[in-house]
């Protein structure tokens, strides 16, 4: 188990940019906290680039690929062509299992985003926003896509504009009934949740009814301002795409009436466009700001909300936001050159969560699946089973408010590590390094150490090595003592001398295992004591 948390005082709650050194230890801080598993040139691209322009390079958000069919079960579209706008088989059975194609062929594809991120800040608000709905996998895989991509066209962008789309769109209409909420039988699922989890939040009850930024009236007005559409096209012979459809008959087009919370705002009938003035009513409380950046905090800083970062640095960002429209991005981009942000109390303020401590793995050796599209694709699964098993089955929150580790006091990321978890963690560390891999089918996924160790600073310096190592895998800098430990794990407990005869003969010799396996041997026996050491554990 971890050991007991170290509360620190902050040296800084300053919303100021941050005038500090710029080096390998500051850069590290940021490259962890926005990506799942930076390499050690990434972080020394980024001392490089400065503050300014590794925060400029890390809010870029990269195009994506769609994902590919691979499995035999697919009906309808030829292998390793996407399926994404293709339409499903007529037979029942066929259309099933066309279905559990696509749905395998979905998650390999997520996995491999990860895997494969750049640099760049884009998988891991990708993963925000979709703790942030908690929308779990459509009955059609491609409703589960339109809404993972249009999660990520908005990654960094207008925070209102999602919600809009959000509200209407086909996954979500599903996942929170919204797609069966009529004048007949309103529906206050989504209307709830709108209020509650993604946009106001929930505030202490202060009356009947009444959470302090909304009452129980203004969830049944908005049930009723939401009524009216469906999903039309789930796993079509004929439809390439599950669309959203307004049916007015089925929308109620009466006046509605919202709280005081509201400025007792009246809501008139509007149709097709009613939801988006009642999301616009919503967007006119500044507690939206001060809600979704206290949320932003939370994931990207730390769990523990003082006093002090309530009063001098919430209110900073929610500030920025309505500055600024609601957009993302500048709220980001401050946060990530203040001084607060490099607060030295802060790195390794967070639990690693499944993904992050795989990926955190196999993307800072930049090791990955290298086989084939079945292969890869089948290896990616397992890391999403494996994920899964840990508590993080990514498009499958527990629930619509997330995981708990991003929002159950007091507890939060340290609800990631248990006693069943921890071993987890130990085995796929033991599993990718001293053993032959993680077993898929006759293949087995393994990092690389040699490619991880060829790319470091001074590879046939045992101490440089270390200290890239510490640097990539350690929030905080770690004792001499087990630097000792890790370094003579290194060298096999001969001088220094020895490991840079060893790799440098190595080097001179390509291709010829009897020098590279000892060397990846002793690299990956540092990385296995590593990836079991309380430090690796956090970022």
């Amino acid at each position: 188990m971890l050991p007991e948390e170290i509360i620190e005082t902050p040296v800084s709650l300053s919303m100021d940019p941050y005038i500090g050194a710029w080096d390998k230890a500051q850069a590290a801080h940021l490259l962890k906290r926005t990506m799942f598993g930076p390499t050690n040139q990434q972080m020394l691209d980024a001392v490089a680039l400065g503050i300014n322009g590794s925060v400029a390079a890390l809010l870029q958000i990269p195009s994506l690929s769609p994902p590919l069919t691979y499995d035999p079960l697919e009906a309808v579209s030829p292998f390793g062509t996407t399926w994404v706008t293709s339409v499903y088989p007529a037979g029942a059975a066929a259309n099933q299992e066309t279905e559990t194609a696509r749905l395998k062929s979905l998650g390999a594809w997520v996995m491999k985003r990860i895997n494969t991120e750049s640099f760049s800040i884009s998988e891991k608000m990708c993963l925000f926003w979709h703790n942030h709905f908690g929308v779990t996998v459509a009955s059609d895989s491609r409703a589960t896509y339109n809404y993972l991509m249009l999660i990520h066209q908005y990654a960094l962008g207008n925070f209102k504009q999602l919600i809009k789309d959000v509200t209407i769109d086909p996954c979500m209409l599903l996942f929170l009934n919204g797609a069966s909420n009529n004048i007949l039988s309103p529906n206050e699922n989504y209307s709830r949740e709108l209020l509650e989890l993604f946009t106001i939040g929930k505030g202490p009850q202060i009356g009947s009814g009444d959470y302090s930024n909304y009452t129980e009236a203004d969830i049944a007005a908005g049930a009723k301002i939401l009524t009216g559409y469906l999903v039309n096209g789930l796993r079509s012979d004929t439809l390439t795409s599950p669309t959203a459809t307004f049916f007015a008959p089925a929308h109620d087009t009466t006046s509605k009436q919202l709280s005081y919370h509201f400025n007792d705002a009246v809501i008139a009938n509007n149709g097709a466009t009613e939801y988006e003035n009642y999301i616009d009513v919503i967007f006119q409380q500044d507690q939206v700001a001060t809600f979704i950046s206290t949320k932003l905090y939370r994931y990207f800083v730390n769990y523990d909300l003082t006093t002090d970062v309530l009063t001098n640095v919430i209110p900073i960002m929610a500030q920025t936001m309505i500055a600024n429209n609601y957009e993302i991005l500048p709220v980001l981009d401050q946060l990530f050159k203040s001084e607060h942000f490099y607060d030295a109390s802060l790195k390794g303020s967070l639990i690693r969560s499944p993904l992050e401590m795989i990926y955190g793995i196999f993307n800072a050796t930049s090791s990955g699946p290298n086989f084939d599209l079945t292969v890869d694709s089948d290896m990616y699964l397992t890391l999403y089973w494996l994920s899964e098993n840990m508590g993080q089955a990514y498009a499958s929150p527990p629930s619509v408010a997330g995981w708990p580790a991003y929002y159950q006091m007091p507890s939060f990321s340290k609800l990631w590590v248990n006693s069943t978890s921890i071993k987890t963690r130990f085995d796929i560390a033991t599993a990718v390094t001293v053993f032959t891999g993680i077993p898929v089918g006759t293949n087995n996924l393994k990092i690389d150490a040699l490619v991880f160790l060829d790319a470091l600073s001074i590879p046939n310096s045992a101490p440089q090595v270390i200290d890239d190592i510490c640097d990539v895998f350690c929030p905080k800098p770690i004792s001499t003592l087990q630097k000792t430990v890790l370094t003579s794990i290194l060298t096999n407990g001969q001088p220094n001398s020895e490991w840079q005869l060893q790799y440098d003969q190595y080097i001179a010799n390509p291709g010829n295992s009897s020098f590279s396996d000892p060397v990846k041997q002793r690299v990956n026996l540092v990385l296995n004591t590593v990836f079991k050491m309380p430090q690796f554990q956090t970022i």
